[in-house]
């Protein structure tokens, strides 16, 4: 064999690795790069759902939000309706002309039964109803009409010697009247 056979046969193998090595790189290549788009597919669809999750909580915080407002506003107009409606019912009954004397009666003859009969009582009332106070006090011994009281009605008595204070305004009778009876007057008002 001769030199130059000996040279072409380590040529021939030479080119042989180099063409073997060059096709194992090229498909080393081929996986990095069909790993690299697969990574990349993977990525984009992560970062895609993301950002769906993430439209999505925003749109259901501000719906949520909405809302709330929406009911936020209800209410405050419900408590103006019914702010309302008490300003008339407290209108009406300053107002109040015929049975004011029959309901001054009655809240000042409650009031007396808290006191003992020897008891000294002032009683103060509106100042409207200074005249009618004084009236019915005439029926009363111990009972002095003291002065202005501001409700919309009704007395306010007291006895320095048994310090015992009584109010038994139409203001105090409406706050309980009103609060038991709020619940039905909001039904009845807001019915749905």
């Amino acid at each position: 064999m001769s030199l130059d056979t000996v040279v072409e046969d380590i040529r021939d193998e030479a080119r042989a690795q180099a063409e073997e090595i060059r096709a194992e790189a090229e498909e080393r290549a081929d996986e990095v790069v069909a790993e690299a788009e697969a990574e990349a597919e993977r990525i984009r669809e992560e970062r895609e759902r993301e950002a769906t999750r993430q439209v999505e909580q925003e749109r259901e915080q501000k719906l949520s939000s909405a809302k709330l407002e929406a009911k936020q506003a209800r209410l405050e107009a419900r408590r103006e309706v019914l702010q309302d409606v008490r300003d008339e019912v407290e209108q009406a009954i300053a107002g109040l002309e015929d049975g004011r004397e029959e309901l001054t009666r009655a809240l000042l003859e409650d009031a007396a039964a808290e006191f003992d009969d020897d008891d000294t009582v002032e009683v103060y009332g509106r100042a409207d109803d200074q005249e009618l106070l004084e009236s019915i006090l005439e029926d009363y011994d111990g009972y002095e009409y003291a002065g202005e009281f501001d409700c919309l009605g009704g007395v306010v008595a007291e006895s320095a010697g048994s310090r015992v204070r009584v109010k038994n305004t139409f203001d105090s009778v409406l706050d309980e009247v009103w609060e038991d009876n709020l619940k039905a007057v909001s039904d009845r008002l807001f019915e749905q």
